[in-house]
């Protein structure tokens, strides 16, 4: 149908439905077509044709179900109402309050600007509301900002209600939080709590620690295939729930089937600069569709353990870095050809024969012939970067850890002649115990080897630690599998220390031993200890009385009870006549008074692995704090008697009640003297806990007194007299006799040498 709007009847005073020119309705656009479409009045039931050109406004904004207002007129040829003027009205936003949601389906990007006039694309978000689950429609429109969003999205909008069609949908559209989307890489490097990534969507690695690592951290290794997440931290990304993939899953490159030829035109150096950066130094010349091309290789794309030189003729594959689209040599293999274009003469395979023979040998003193010179003067520089100490019988790391942490150097900076270089160390270079920090200051020597002409620091002396850095001395009061904490110099509060920040042999630590370490803040800002130095044990700065004490256990070590908060144990003082060990002649000269607590920690035990239960008896000595002025029990040992239970062969049982249990296992080895105990023993001991099973066993046993001997039961009168009867000549005596020989499982003679009927007592 063809419109012509001046045949629109504008001079009618009224329809035939009673409807006055210039009188304005409102309505919703029902169907919307390229040049006309159709308007469903909202005040009467009426559907009004209209055309594009009475539009008042940008066509391509106007969709099916936007409410405009229009006048009513006449079609002059068919006498029927059209609309004309149409103006789009803007609907309201409900005055309530934000809602947050998801998108659960994405505008499809392929139709944005390529969709029919009233076909614009639509997607869906969904909200949580007491429990049920509501989907809502959006369109382009609805979102702020321009942007895009992704199924997943986290986004809060306004709901928005059509009061014609009575239809709901999302409006006014914020992104509040992308999707986390999973990447894949590769393991590139792992240290002593951390590794390396390198993705696999660019060319870039990404820092991961440890506690990220979801599987059996022992078997993650560099060159596992992993996906993770990417997440912010401190304004850097960093890989999180990290995940192992199956091994060949991430490829970052795809290598042609073609082979090509080229000419060799730069070479790797054999001897790497200090500057050298380049992991791609080498270089090729091809014809490549008719077109000169340069590519790059590096030492791993040589095929052959032929020493590539200048001018040689190789033949390789291209290999395509997916991400970049970088293109290199691989599989580079040179041809027998070669020597044709290098015009030079090469013997393969006869070398020995052609070596040169030593003669006229003369044996030198020992340490005459040396291979590294070392300066005599005395450099002082600035450690750049730690080196770490090799790892030895640590549970926490695998075997492959452990080769890269040996290799792995470390860095100093120094000043010759007003020129700023850098060497690096090792740690079998460095004076004493001690393990240089970053920003430590050293003196040192420097290492020339005179083959490579490559140099090290040696003879590293620290001179002055870091002021930013401040190590603190502490004691071993918990030791468990992976993990262990250290009790503060003050003995009021424990850190918390991972074994992989141990420097040194994990097996030497005891309980008790002297540390020095480093207060870190770690995920979720919890402090722990960093780089734990076990030290030579000196004064613990505390002054002794003499007087001894008795008191009573109010309160254990956190290490014995975990679910309490603090740290230290309480010992409750009690005077000399309420406790039976006043008669055993202990001297106590009581410096506190009746029901007064002091606190404990792991330094103010005998036996640092004692396991110390609430309500236990014992005996101490005061202290004071020289730090804090705080008085504390030390010397504390307890006071245990009780009765062996049994004994087996190996082992026995103490009426001790610990825990849940009220018996106490002891080994015979923890006996001391070597006495053999038997039960009714009164012994007296010291309770240690596992700290792997959480059991408490005795230890340190001592007997007291003997118990009660047995007293053998006497034979019955019957036994004894039909013994007496017996004789082994009387032919009616008892006798044995086999009625089958017996027989194996398999059914064959289950013993080689046949029995015979025999008489009593008498054996073969």
């Amino acid at each position: 149908m063809s419109f012509d709007p001046g045949m629109l009847h504008n001079g009618h005073t009224a329809f035939a439905n009673g409807t006055a020119v210039g009188i304005r309705e409102t309505g919703v656009v029902e169907k919307l077509l390229t040049s006309y479409g159709f308007i469903q009045c909202s005040e009467r039931q009426a559907r009004l044709f209209f055309h594009c050109s009475q539009y008042n406004g940008n066509l391509q904004e106007l969709k099916i179900g936007d409410d405009v207002e229009f006048e009513v007129s006449s079609d002059r040829r068919t006498g029927k109402p059209i609309a004309v003027k149409l103006l789009k009205i803007k609907p309201e936003v409900l005055p309530e309050e934000r809602i947050s949601g998801q998108v659960v389906s994405a505008i499809p990007t392929h139709l944005d600007g390529k969709s029919a006039p009233g076909q614009v694309p639509t997607g869906s978000v969904c909200y949580e509301r007491n429990g049920e689950v509501f989907y809502l429609t959006y369109t382009p429109d609805d979102i702020e900002g321009n942007m895009h969003l992704d199924t997943g999205d986290k986004v809060s909008f306004y709901m928005e209600t059509n009061k014609h069609t009575g239809a709901v949908s999302a409006h006014n559209i914020v992104l509040v939080k992308k999707k986390q989307m999973r990447c894949q890489g590769v393991v590139c490097a792992t240290k002593e709590a951390f590794g390396f990534i390198e993705r696999a969507d660019v060319v870039k690695e990404i820092f991961f620690h440890y506690s990220e690592f979801k599987g059996d951290l022992e078997a993650l290794q560099a060159g596992d295939d992993v996906e993770f997440t990417i997440k912010e931290r401190n304004g850097k990304e960093v890989a999180t729930d990290v995940r192992l993939l199956a091994q060949g899953t991430v490829i970052f490159e795809d290598i042609s089937i073609e082979q090509f030829e080229g000419t060799v035109i730069k070479v790797i150096p054999k001897v790497t600069t200090k500057n050298q950066n380049d992991p791609l130094p080498g270089r090729i010349c091809a014809r490549i569709s008719y077109t000169d091309k340069e590519l790059l290789f590096g030492e791993k794309d040589t095929k052959s353990k032929v020493t590539l030189l200048e001018g040689d003729h190789v033949q390789f594959n291209i290999s395509t870095d997916r991400r970049d689209k970088l293109e290199r040599a691989t599989n580079i293999d040179i041809l027998p050809d070669t020597f044709h274009f290098t015009k030079e003469s090469r013997e393969m395979d006869m070398l020995s024969a052609q070596r040169n023979h030593a003669v006229r040998i003369k044996k030198l003193p020992k340490g005459t012939v040396s291979f590294h010179t070392q300066s005599e003067q005395r450099f002082v520089g600035v450690v750049e970067k730690e080196t770490t100490a090799a790892i030895t019988n640590n549970k926490s790391a695998s075997p492959s850890k452990a080769k890269e942490k040996e290799a792995e150097e470390g860095v100093i900076s120094y000043e010759d002649c007003g020129v700023k270089l850098t060497v690096s160390y090792h740690v079998k270079d460095l004076e004493g115990a001690a393990q240089p920090q970053a920003g430590d200051k050293v003196e040192f020597s420097i290492n020339e080897v005179k083959r490579t002409g490559q140099q090290s620091a040696v003879t590293i002396k620290i001179l002055n630690r870091t002021v930013n850095t401040k190590r603190l001395l502490g004691y071993i009061a918990t030791l468990k599998d992976n993990f262990g904490f250290i009790e503060t110099a003050n003995h009021d509060q424990e850190i918390f220390f991972h074994y992989s920040e141990l420097c040194g042999d994990m097996e030497n630590l005891e309980l008790g031993d002297t540390v020095e370490y480093t207060l870190s803040k770690g995920k979720g800002n919890k402090v722990s200890a960093e780089k734990v130095t076990k030290v030579a044990a000196g004064s613990v700065g505390q002054d002794v009385g003499e007087a001894v004490m008795l008191g009573k256990v109010v309160r254990p070590l956190r290490s014995v009870d975990p679910s309490q908060t603090e740290y230290q144990g309480l010992i409750e003082h009690s005077e000399e006549g309420e406790s039976p060990l006043a008669v055993e002649g202990y001297v106590h000269q009581f410096s506190g008074t009746k029901g007064q607590n002091y606190p404990f920690g792991i330094m103010g035990m005998t036996n640092k692995a004692d396991c110390l239960q609430k309500g236990e008896l014992v005996k101490f000595q005061l202290c004071t704090v020289a730090q804090t002025g705080q008085k504390m029990a030390c010397n504390v040992v307890p006071q245990r008697k009780a009765l062996v239970e049994c004994v087996k062969d190996q082992f026995g049982f103490i009426t001790y009640e610990v825990g849940e249990s009220k018996k106490l296992f002891f080994h015979v080895k923890e006996v001391q003297d070597g006495l053999e105990l038997q039960t009714g023993d009164e012994v007296e001991f010291s309770v240690i806990l596992n700290q792997r099973t959480g059991k408490c066993s005795a230890c340190n046993v001592r007997r007291v007194s003997e118990g009660p001997k047995p007293v053998a039961t006497p034979r019955p009168d019957r036994l004894v007299n039909r013994l007496k009867s017996i004789t082994l000549d009387d032919a009616s005596a008892p006798r044995l006799v086999i009625v089958r020989q017996p027989r194996g499982p398999d059914n064959s003679k289950g013993f080689n040498v046949e029995r015979k009927t025999r008489q009593p007592g008498v054996i073969d």
